[in-house]
C-alpha cells in the first residue's frame, strides 16, 4: 500500500531555524546575510544594510575585518580547540594576562567560559561558593535591580527584572531573589541626586544581608532592560555598600565592556573595582562566542583548601577555546593601536549632535526621553506601538534597525563613520516625521 503523499501546511518561512525571541505565526521570512564590510552587511537581495547595532552589540570592529580573520586563520592553522581540564594553550594564557592587564585593578584572575549568560552564571556560582566556603551558608540568594537584563539561562533569567523583563512566562520555575528598585539619576547627576537610589539599595541590604551574596549589576548601562543610564556615584555607593555589609559585587559588562560607555570598561568611569567582572560580547570582536569572568584575589584565594567543597565545580566544554582567545587578543590589539577609545568619542559627539541637540525630536508626542552615553543612544516612546515597523522601513533606508519593545536604540560599530553615524540617527528622527 503507498503511503500517502506528506502535504506540510504552507509556512511564510519554510526555513527549519527556529529563530530568538520570534513569533512564530506572524514572523516574516528572515533575510539572508552572505557577507559584509566594515558596518556594513550584504544581503542575499542584494541589499547593503548599514548595522545600527553591530549585531547585538558585539562587531565592534564591523564585518570581515582583515586582522581578526587572519587572527583565526592563523590559529586554525594550529590549534582549533582542546581541553582546558588540566590542560592549556598560550592563547588562552596570553589572554588572561591581558585581561588583567586592562581591567580595573586587582581582577587578577581569569574564568572562561563561552557566552555572557554562562559568565554570569559563573559569578553567581562563584558568588555563593566564596561564602559556603567562608562558612556563611545563609547567604545564597543574590540581589539584583530592576531593568536589570543578565542572559537567557535559568539562573540569569532569575535576577532579570521579574515585573516588566521578558521572562515572567517562567516565574514559578525560577528560584526567587532579591530586587532593589533601578537607579533614577541620570549619568550626569550630583551625588546629592543619586543618594535617593542609594537609600533603597541600603534598605534592601539592611533587610536581607544575611541571605545575600552578591548584588548584580549593569553599570551605567542597563542594556536590553531598557537602556537605562545611570550615575558613576551610584556605582561608588554600592561599591560602599557592599563592603559594609559582606556582599560581593559583580558587575555584568558584557553589553558595557570594551569602550561602549565611552572608557574601556563602565567602571573605569567611577574607579571602582567589583569583586567578579564578566566580559563577552566585544571581547573577541564579535568574531566567536567567547566570555571570561575575572576575580579579585580575595574571591580566588577562598577557594585555595583542602576540602572536596574548595573546588569551583564549572567547566565549559569550549572554554577557553584558542580560536576564540586568539581573536579576542587581536581584537584588544585592534582597538588599543588604533585607538578606539577617540572613534567612540567622535561617535558620541555626533549622538548627542543629532539626538540630544534636536529639540523637535524631544517635543514629538510619541518620544518619552531621548538619552546618549558613550556610543550608545535611545530614543525612548511612550508605547512600543509607536515603533511598529520600524524595522521594515528602516531596511528600505539601508539602515539595519532592530528595537527592543519602546526603544529605538543605535549601538554602532566603532569602525563607523560620522557620516555613516548621521545616516543612522537620520533614519531614527525620520521615524518621528
Amino acid at each position: 500500500m503507498t503511503a500517502p503523499a506528506w502535504n506540510p501546511s504552507p509556512v511564510k518561512n519554510p526555513s527549519p531555524i527556529w529563530h530568538p525571541y520570534a513569533h512564530l505565526k506572524t514572523q516574516r521570512p528572515a533575510p539572508k546575510v552572505v557577507g559584509g564590510e566594515g558596518p556594513y552587511f550584504h544581503l542575499e537581495s542584494g541589499e547593503r544594510l548599514l548595522d545600527a547595532t553591530c549585531s547585538w552589540w558585539c562587531m565592534i570592529h564591523g564585518y570581515c575585518h582583515p586582522r581578526l580573520v587572519n587572527a583565526i586563520q592563523q590559529q586554525a592553522d594550529e590549534l582549533c580547540h582542546v581541553m582546558l581540564g588540566g590542560l592549556t594553550h598560550e592563547p588562552a594564557d596570553r589572554l588572561a594576562r591581558e585581561l588583567v592587564r586592562v581591567t580595573p585593578e586587582g581582577l587578577n584572575h581569569v574564568f572562561y567560559s563561552d557566552s555572557g549568560s554562562v559568565g554570569m552564571e559563573v559569578a553567581m556560582k562563584m558568588a555563593v561558593q566564596y561564602h559556603q566556603l567562608r562558612d556563611k551558608p545563609g547567604k545564597h540568594r543574590l540581589l539584583s535591580l530592576m531593568k536589570a537584563y543578565h542572559g537567557d539561562t535559568a539562573g540569569c533569567m532569575a535576577v532579570c527584572d521579574p515585573e516588566e523583563g521578558m521572562h515572567s512566562l517562567f516565574s514559578g520555575y525560577l528560584p526567587r531573589h532579591y530586587f532593589a528598585p533601578a537607579p533614577t539619576a541620570p549619568f550626569e547627576a550630583e551625588p546629592a541626586s543619586v543618594a535617593a537610589d542609594l537609600a533603597a539599595l541600603r534598605a534592601v541590604l539592611e533587610a536581607h544581608h544575611e541571605e545575600i551574596a552578591a548584588l548584580l549589576m549593569e553599570p551605567l548601562l542597563q542594556a536590553a532592560g531598557g537602556l537605562n543610564m545611570t550615575s558613576p556615584h551610584y556605582l561608588r555607593g554600592a561599591r560602599e555598600l557592599c563592603d559594609e555589609f559582606d556582599v560581593l559585587l559583580v558587575f555584568d559588562e558584557v553589553a558595557t565592556g570594551f569602550g561602549r560607555t565611552g572608557k574601556l570598561f563602565a567602571a573605569n568611569h567611577a574607579d571602582v573595582t567589583p569583586d567578579i567582572l564578566v566580559l563577552s560580547k566585544g571581547l573577541t570582536g564579535g568574531y566567536l562566542g567567547h566570555a571570561a569572568t575575572l576575580a579579585t584575589d580575595r574571591v580566588h584565594d577562598t577557594f585555595i583548601g583542602d576540602s572536596d567543597m574548595h573546588a569551583f565545580m564549572h567547566g565549559p566544554t569550549f572554554m577557553g577555546n584558542p580560536l576564540a582567545s586568539r581573536v579576542a587578543l587581536e581584537s584588544l590589539a585592534v582597538f588599543e593601536e588604533e585607538d578606539y577609545l577617540g572613534k567612540i568619542a567622535t561617535l558620541n559627539g555626533v549622538l548627542r549632535e543629532e539626538l540630544l541637540e534636536d529639540a523637535s525630536l524631544r517635543a514629538h508626542p510619541a518620544v518619552e526621553d531621548v538619552r546618549v552615553l558613550g556610543a550608545t543612544a535611545v530614543i525612548e516612546t511612550r508605547e512600543a506601538a509607536d515603533l511598529a515597523g520600524v524595522g521594515e522601513w528602516a531596511r528600505d533606508q539601508g539602515v539595519w534597525l532592530r528595537p527592543i519593545g519602546r526603544w529605538l536604540y543605535t549601538m554602532p560599530a566603532y569602525v563607523t563613520s560620522p557620516d555613516e553615524l548621521r545616516r543612522i540617527t537620520d533614519t531614527m528622527k525620520d521615524w518621528f516625521r
